[in-house]
This record gives C-alpha cells, structure tokens and sequence, in this order.
C-alpha cells in the first residue's frame, strides 16, 4: 500500500505544481499587458508631444525666416537709396513719408 500512497501524493504535489504554474504564468502575462499598455501610454503622449514641438519650431523658423527676409528688404532699399537707385515713391513707402532717414527704428520680437 505504501508504494500507491507514494504514489498519490506524487500525483497531487505534480498537480499542484502544475496548478501554481498555471497562477504564475497568469499573473506574468497580466503584468506583462499592463506594462505594454503603460508604455504604449507614454509612447502615444511622447509623440504628440514631439508633433507640438515640431509645430512650435516650424513657427518659429518661418517668423525668423519672414524677419531675416524684412531686413535684407530694408538693407537693400537703403542701399538704393543712398546710391540713388531707389525708383519714385519707394522712399515713402518705406519710411512713411521720412526721406531724410535721419531716424531708423528696428522691432525685434524677442519670441
């Protein structure tokens, strides 16, 4: 009789171990889903994040580009018009009526 009960108790504690197992690999794959979920998270947040950086720098290039393009304007108008190149009405245009030029006034917007 001792070798069935050896037996039986061989059978249940492989049971067991089969059972507890069984738990483990649920909760290793439970974990397993919360962290992919956590990560696609703050993947998701990472990138929209970027996108508004992308946008914010694309705003800021195409005021500096606008800006530089102003000031070679201006350099190049204040060039005619010390070498007397500058065509009729172009003066007033740019300075509003001051032809003297004894006053330049520059904007920066600091962004």
């Amino acid at each position: 009789m001792a070798s069935h009960n050896q037996s039986y108790r061989a059978g249940e504690a492989k049971g067991q171990a089969e059972e507890k197992t069984g738990q483990m690999m649920d909760k290793a794959l439970q974990k397993k889903d919360q962290t992919a979920s956590y990560l696609s998270d703050k993947a998701g947040a990472a990138k929209e994040k970027a996108e508004a950086g992308k946008e914010e720098t694309g705003g800021v290039m195409k005021r500096t580009t606008e800006q530089v393009k102003s000031m070679a304007q201006g350099a190049a108008d204040k060039v005619k018009q010390t070498f007397g190149m500058a065509g009729s009405g172009e003066e007033e245009e740019e300075f509003g009526g001051d032809v003297g030029g004894a006053t330049t006034t520059t904007r920066r917007n600091n962004y």
